[in-house]
């Protein structure tokens, strides 16, 4: 059951947020909207409430909106159907006399269409979708965070320190070095570490560990800036694997969840920094793995695949080599007030945002291959992990899907809301609206690229799930 309950739902609601905040800016603007469906296919139950017919329907996978257009044909392909094409005659169930097409016999005024509200108005309604889905994202953020309070990372011990030319003092910080106070202010987890780095707008940064005081220049012509010094130092993490990408040299050779690295080449891994010294030295290298799983020690054979990166301090690309795996979460929860939930939700939101939009602009770049990207059985599985984790994993990915379609519909592809919005904003400084032969041109490229999309991504899934099958076998 929960295979077919968790993905209905998490996919579901945020498909259907974003359809309702496209209805919500219509209905506020004046554009007729005959129809708001919850769910695609056979109606199992509809009702007309004023104008608008309010449908359930079978396949409960997001929802559509139904809105009057001088172009009909091509509105179709936004917003679920036609209004001229599927009206009622007189004799058929819910023909009303006084109602507009589809429901009755009254033409639809030109001034209730889409295309003849200004300039405005259309992209209000168009965003509107995008900006339902962020603040879905973030109240989902709010609750999780009043909940189930802050997570946060209760180690101060110093796992690894990035070199930084422009700030040689930091050379003078050591891995195991237990940070007690920044700036003079007592820490106590790592959370407020990066806090105080982050809050460091410029002058000098003091950092107090058990062995000594350290200072490090931030914020003038050269120099770091606070987030620069977050990058700088990493917090000592346990070698212990918390999840496998699929189709990954760490996936392809066998390793899960759980494993915890005790050697790499024979050399003893004490930490997660440990590890990837050994795995970002050796791209393309052979490396033999010792790992425990449950109280075992077996051997794997990786070998990491060349992958340029960012260097978190200089900002430089840099190849490295990488195996597809992230390492346990080794947070606690402590109790968030209400007032600050709703700024960190804020921060939580805008953070998972411009994750996505580096990943789809290393995507692009090909810097992350293509293999990598998921489609809707990823989601699926994603949503009975999540499920089976429990309520807050549930309510975690509904926010992180939620600013997905956000980020991705703003996207230039014709047919999505972000391609929308330029051939709008083309046809306004153009004077006058394309043809309809180059609208439908324009619609049919992006038709056929949201096309490519899906059938890249479902073969991925579709050979992912069958990798695991024969692993399995």
């Amino acid at each position: 059951m929960l295979t077919f309950a968790a993905p209905i739902l998490v996919f579901g609601l945020v498909i259907f947020v974003h359809e309702f905040g496209h209805f919500v800016a219509a209905k506020l603007t004046g554009v007729y909207a005959p129809r708001f469906s919850i769910g695609f296919g056979p109606a199992l139950f509809r009702k007309r409430h004023g104008e608008t017919e309010y449908v359930l329907a079978a396949l409960p996978l997001g929802g559509y909106v139904r809105m009057a257009s001088k172009l009909d044909a091509d509105q179709a392909l936004l917003e679920g159907g036609t209004e001229e094409g599927s009206a009622l005659k007189p004799g058929d169930p819910g023909y009303d006399p006084e109602a507009m097409i589809p429901f009755g016999p009254k033409p639809i005024p030109e001034s209730r269409k889409f295309e003849s509200k200004g300039l405005p108005a259309r992209l209000f309604i168009m965003v509107a979708g995008v900006v339902m889905n962020v603040v879905l994202a973030w109240a989902v953020f709010v609750l999780i965070n009043v909940r189930y309070g802050e997570p946060v990372v209760p180690s101060r011990v110093i796992g690894g320190v990035h070199a930084a030319p422009n700030a040689p003092t930091l050379s003078q910080l050591q891995k195991g070095d237990t940070i007690l106070q920044v700036n003079g202010a007592p820490v106590r987890n790592w959370n407020q570490i990066a806090e105080a780095f982050a809050a460091s707008e410029s002058g000098t940064v003091s950092i107090a560990t058990n062995r000594a005081t350290v200072q490090v220049p931030v914020g003038g012509a050269g120099q770091l800036t606070g987030n620069d010094l977050i990058a700088a130092i990493d917090v000592k993490l346990p070698p212990v694997i918390g999840d496998v990408l699929p189709e990954t040299p760490a996936a392809k050779a066998g390793l899960q969840a759980g494993d915890s690295i005790v050697t790499i080449g024979g050399a003893p891994i004490g930490d997660w920094s440990d590890l990837l010294e050994h795995v970002s030295a050796s791209a393309g290298a052979e490396l033999q793995f010792e790992v425990v799983r449950a109280g075992k020690r077996l051997p794997f054979t990786l070998r990491p695949e060349s992958t340029s990166v960012k260097d978190p301090v200089t900002k430089q690309p840099r190849v490295v080599g990488r195996i597809g795996a992230v390492n346990a979460s080794v947070t606690a929860r402590e109790p968030m007030p209400f007032g600050r939930s709703l700024t960190v939700a804020v921060e939580q939101t805008w953070g998972v945002g411009g994750r996505i939009v580096d990943v789809v602009h290393r995507l692009i770049t090909r810097e992350v291959p293509l293999n990598q990207l998921g489609g809707p059985i990823a989601i699926s599985r994603a949503s009975v992990a999540a499920a089976r984790n429990g309520f807050e994993d549930l309510l975690g990915l509904i926010a992180m899907l939620s600013v997905n379609v956000a980020v991705l519909n703003l996207l230039p592809i014709p047919i999505l809301d972000g391609g929308q919005i330029l051939l709008n904003i083309a046809e306004a400084a153009k004077g006058t609206p394309f043809s309809v032969r180059t609208r439908e041109y324009i619609l049919r490229v992006g038709l056929v690229l949201i096309l490519m999309i899906f059938v890249l991504s479902t073969f991925n899934d579709l050979k992912a799930l069958l990798s695991r099958v024969f692993a399995h076998a």
